[in-house]
C-alpha cells in the first residue's frame, strides 16, 4: 500500500513536469522574454499590417554568397544564438536573418495566426529585404512547424533546407500507431491541447503556481534532458520565459498559447505527403536529430526521413534535445546544407 501511494504521489510529480515541459520547453535554442528583447531593432511592416522585427548577422547581405533564414523555437527570438565558427561564416559568405515571431520579441501578434501564415510571414520578410528569389531555411525544435509550412507553401522559394530536432505532431494521420499509441507525450500533448484551447484561463493559473517546480528543478531533471542536455544548460540561459512571473503577462502566455497550439493542431496537410522540392537535386533537405532526445522521440524522425527519402537524415550518437548548443553541430549543419559534405561521424558533436 505503501509503494502503491508512493508510485501515485511520484506519478503525479512527473506528469506535472512533463505537462510544464511539452507545453513550455518544446524548444533547443536560448529563452529570452519578449519584453527583454532589446528595443529599437528594424522591423519591416507586413501587408496586413503588423511588424515583423528582425536582426541580421553573418556577412554583409550585399556580398553575401549564401542567405539564410532562421526561424527560432518556442519561447525564444531573433536574439538566438546559431553557434557557427566565425571563420566559416566567412570563408563561404554566409548572411543570417533572424526575426521575432508573431507575438515574440519586438514583432506584433497576428489574431490570424496559421500554420500557412508562418510560410507567408517568411517569404515576405525575404522579399521585403531583397534577399533573393531563393534562400534557405533553419528551423529548431517547435521553429520547425514554418518550415514544413515552407517546403508547403513556398517550395519555389527554397535554395535548402535544415531542421534541427523538430517537434512532430502527433496528429499527423500517416504516423502509426504502434509508434505513438503508448507514447506518454502524445498523451500529454493532448492534454496540454485541450487545457489551450478550453480552458486557457486555468491552464494560465495551473502553470504560475508558486507551489508548482520551478525552471531550476526542469533544468535538472533527467526525465526531460539527459547528461549532455543538463550539461548544456550549466552554460547557457536557462528559461526565463517560463517562470511565474512571465507566464502571469497575459501577452506572453496568449503569444505561447497561440504557437503551441498552431504546431499540435490539425493542419492542412501532412508532411510525409510533401514532393521533393528538389527532384534535380539542385538543394536539400536535412534534419538533424539526437538519438537520446527525450523531448523528441527519434523513432518517429526515422519514420518520416524513410517516409520521404530525398530527406537527409543525421542522428546525433548521445545527443538530447540541445543538440543546437553542442560543439560542432552548426558547423555540420551549415557544411551539410551549404556544400554537400556529409559528415562522416557525428560522434565528435558533443557539448
Amino acid at each position: 500500500m505503501v509503494n502503491q501511494k508512493l508510485s501515485i504521489i511520484n506519478s503525479f510529480y512527473v506528469n506535472t513536469h512533463l505537462i510544464l515541459v511539452i507545453l513550455m520547453v518544446y524548444q533547443a535554442t536560448q529563452l529570452q522574454s519578449p519584453d527583454d528583447s532589446p528595443g529599437g531593432s528594424p522591423r519591416i511592416r507586413l501587408k496586413d499590417g503588423r511588424h515583423l522585427a528582425y536582426r541580421e548577422k553573418g556577412v554583409p547581405k550585399n556580398g553575401a554568397k549564401y542567405k539564410i533564414i532562421i526561424v527560432h523555437g518556442f519561447g525564444s527570438s531573433k536574439e538566438m544564438d546559431f553557434l557557427a565558427p566565425q571563420e566559416l561564416i566567412e570563408e563561404l559568405g554566409i548572411y543570417f536573418l533572424l526575426f521575432d515571431g508573431a507575438g515574440y520579441g519586438e514583432s506584433d501578434p497576428n489574431p490570424k495566426r496559421s500554420v500557412r501564415s508562418e510560410a507567408l510571414d517568411i517569404e515576405e520578410l525575404a522579399d521585403q529585404l531583397q534577399i533573393g528569389s531563393n534562400f534557405y531555411v533553419i528551423g529548431v525544435s517547435m521553429g520547425s512547424y514554418p518550415i514544413w509550412s515552407c517546403l508547403k507553401y513556398i517550395p519555389h522559394r527554397l535554395a535548402g533546407v535544415s531542421l534541427i530536432v523538430p517537434v512532430v505532431n502527433y496528429r499527423w494521420p500517416s504516423l502509426p500507431k504502434s509508434l505513438i499509441r503508448d507514447d506518454y507525450r502524445r498523451r500529454l500533448v493532448q492534454l496540454s491541447f485541450w487545457f489551450s484551447k478550453y480552458a486557457p484561463g486555468l491552464l494560465q493559473w495551473w502553470v504560475t503556481q508558486k507551489w508548482l517546480p520551478s525552471t531550476s528543478v526542469l533544468e535538472k531533471n533527467s526525465v526531460f534532458f539527459n547528461a549532455h542536455d543538463i550539461e548544456v544548460l550549466t552554460k547557457i540561459p536557462g528559461f526565463p520565459m517560463l517562470t511565474q512571473d512571465r507566464l502571469k503577462i497575459k501577452e506572453v502566455f496568449d503569444t505561447l498559447r497561440g504557437d503551441f497550439m498552431e504546431s499540435f493542431g490539425r493542419w492542412d496537410f501532412d508532411p510525409t505527403d510533401l514532393s521533393n522540392p528538389f527532384p534535380q537535386n539542385e538543394g536539400s533537405v536535412h534534419i538533424w536529430q539526437g538519438c537520446e532526445d527525450k523531448v523528441v522521440p527519434f523513432q518517429l524522425q526515422r519514420f518520416i526521413s524513410k517516409k520521404l527519402p530525398w530527406i537527409r537524415y543525421h542522428e546525433v550518437p548521445g545527443g538530447g534535445h540541445l543538440i543546437v548548443h553542442y560543439s560542432g553541430l552548426c558547423e555540420a549543419v551549415l557544411r551539410a546544407l551549404l556544400l554537400g559534405e556529409e559528415p562522416p561521424s557525428l560522434d565528435h558533436i558533443h557539448p
